[in-house]
């Protein structure tokens, strides 16, 4: 899937490069979204999660979703429950992933200049999968998941534990982004952002 005006990348001023990975490297949230809406359909939930407001929570843990959906609708979903349904869902559907072609030519372009790390809020297992299935394996240097941190975006500390793990200050890092938690993740994690793919300015 193409998208225009990779050239606004930055072309320098951060010592590692951090990317969010769904809707960022992955044109995968259609398929995101068609996985929640399979999850609650079969829990008796049709129709409570609008479309809109899934591209707006893009970056959060589906767990953390399920319980705002049950308090905003009064449901009793149980959060585990619609989650493994939800994974077990996309991941049947990895065929279908996209790659967000010129986010990627950038990460290659850096590719043994400086370290490179995705922080997702997805879980580990479905990252690995997805990264794996895109042919995106040999890229980066570290994978932060979810799974890896207390509190998901917009919390910073999936950002700031990828910086950790590349040994960087999060100050020199550029984050890379496409969702509202996840641009605010990264700038309290101190951290210069790129959004993508609509404007690619840098924050």
């Amino acid at each position: 899937m193409s998208k225009s005006g990779a050239k606004n990348f930055p072309e320098g001023g951060f010592e590692a490069i951090i990317f969010d990975l769904d809707g960022t490297l992955v044109d995968s949230m259609p398929l995101h979204f068609k996985a929640w809406c399979h999850a609650l359909d079969k829990y008796g939930a049709a129709g409570v999660f609008a479309e809109d407001v899934f591209y707006a929570m893009g970056g959060r843990p589906t767990k953390d979703i399920v319980v705002d959906l049950n308090g905003e609708h009064g449901l009793h979903l149980d959060p585990v429950a619609v989650a493994y349904s939800k994974r077990q869902w996309f991941m049947e559907h990895l065929d279908e992933l996209e790659l967000i072609e010129e986010v990627v030519a950038f990460a290659r372009k850096w590719y043994g200049k400086v370290p490179l790390a995705v922080a997702t809020g997805g879980t580990r297992l479905v990252a690995e999968k997805t990264i794996f299935e895109v042919g995106l394996s040999d890229l980066f240097d570290e994978v932060v998941t979810s799974d890896d941190i207390t509190a998901g975006k917009p919390a910073p500390d999936v950002y700031l534990e990828a910086a950790r793990r590349l040994g960087m200050d999060p100050e020199k890092c550029l984050a890379v982004e496409d969702a509202p938690a996840g641009i605010m993740a990264a700038q309290s994690a101190g951290m210069k952002v790129v959004v993508v793919p609509e404007t690619l300015q840098v924050h």
